[in-house]
């Protein structure tokens, strides 16, 4: 078993109003369906415990990219999309916030049930990666969030979060069993020595893994803390300059642009949507098909669809809902053997990151700001405060 990182966030308060939760929720099915058709459910339970690609999903569904709400509204989302799905796409979600995560073993043993997979081990392990968190790693965080997605093939990732009220933060731990996701993620680390290999997680001989990470309450708690490796986030609020790699975020802006859509055939089945739609899309389309090495600056995501707050913008309802259908309209497409559309969206990736290699910013951050904000209303921009209104 594998302690796959950690990211130190600050607390924001507020809750997510309805408007943009039911967005996040209905986005969030395409995007795992996506993931799940071009690379399988292994695949998606591994980019879980990847700290920053976890940031990045939230910030793409419109949560303010350095805040802790974001590891609530990615786990409630992927609860309420993907388990009433759950025995189609062989993806269950477990656990959750406060009380709810109290009732992850009991419904470990309901999904080994449904699958054939070892409830009570799945179980243990639910406890054990809690415990650890909890108690072996000593850090002033206590535990409020617990949830545990499980593929029907046995693989798994754990994504729960602490506390600490004292210092405005709270720090979010990933973990992961499939041991060569260990070896392919560059953010992964052992957390603890003499903790075994598990490649098959209802393996009879998978009991000196149990074994090992009890031992790790025998380590120095320091030294495990200094074996995880972690995102810091910045506490103040909103995107600034240094957050971003203009490079990434200016050939994604660029490539956007109607002129620049025509050149590519490619690209024809997307023609008809607009320049601004096209550029949340193709951020979707990175969260989707982006490598690892592509998730560094989570902030950049932001650029799809704002926040609730209005940091960096408004959240283009208009943009989102279209984003959303064709998405949806992809995935449809895809499961009866028609893939073209599908193959449009990912090629926005491959295009963005090679147009990346020769792209010269001449903007700044606060000048692409600055139009996102003026042309808010146009997208149905809204926030926690209302809809954007044109400025005279």
């Amino acid at each position: 078993m594998r302690h796959s990182g950690s990211a130190d966030l600050a607390l924001m308060g507020g809750r997510i109003p309805s408007w943009l939760y039911d967005r996040m929720v209905k986005l969030s099915l395409p995007i795992v369906e996506s993931i799940i058709m071009e690379y399988g459910k292994k695949e998606f339970i591994k980019r879980l415990s990847d700290p920053f690609w976890f940031q990045s999903f939230g910030a793409v569904i419109g949560m303010d990219w350095n805040s802790s709400g974001v590891t609530t509204a990615v786990m409630g989302a992927l609860r309420q999309s993907i388990n009433p799905h759950a025995k189609e796409m062989g993806l269950f979600v477990c656990g959750g916030k406060g009380k709810t995560s109290l009732k992850t073993p009991r419904e470990l043993m309901r999904v080994g049930e449904i699958t054939g997979l070892n409830g009570e081990y799945l179980s243990r392990c639910s406890k054990l990666t809690a415990k650890v968190d909890n108690s072996a790693i000593q850090d002033g965080f206590q535990l409020y969030l617990h949830s545990f997605v499980i593929s029907d093939e046995g693989d798994w990732s754990v994504v729960q979060q602490g506390m600490k009220t004292n210092s405005s933060l709270a720090r979010r731990y990933h973990w992961n069993s499939n041991i060569e996701s260990f070896i392919k993620n560059p953010h992964a680390a052992i957390c603890g020595d003499n903790q075994g290999e598990i490649i098959n997680l209802v393996h009879q001989d998978a009991a000196p893994t149990q074994k090992g990470i009890l031992e790790i309450t025998n380590e120095n708690p320091q030294k495990i803390l200094d074996e995880i490796p972690r995102m810091k986030l910045p506490t103040y609020y909103g995107v600034m300059e240094k957050d971003i790699n203009i490079k990434r975020l200016g050939s994604i802006l660029w490539l956007a642009q109607e002129n620049e859509v025509k050149q590519f055939d490619e690209l024809l089945l997307l023609k008809g949507l607009g320049p601004r739609t096209l550029q949340s899309l193709t951020l979707v389309s990175e969260v989707i098909h982006g490598t690892a090495s592509r998730f560094s600056d989570p902030a950049r995501f932001s650029f799809a669809h704002g926040s609730k707050g209005g940091k960096p913008f408004p959240v283009p309802t208009k943009v989102y809902d279209e984003v959303i259908e064709t998405l949806k309209k992809s995935v449809a497409s895809s499961k009866i053997g028609i893939n073209d559309k599908n193959k449009a969206i990912k090629k926005l990736t491959e295009l963005a990151e090679k147009a990346e290699e020769n792209f010269i910013p001449n903007k700044s951050i606060k000048e692409y700001l600055k139009k996102e904000n003026e042309d808010s209303w146009k997208y149905g921009g809204r926030t926690i405060k209302g809809k954007a209104k044109k400025k005279p």
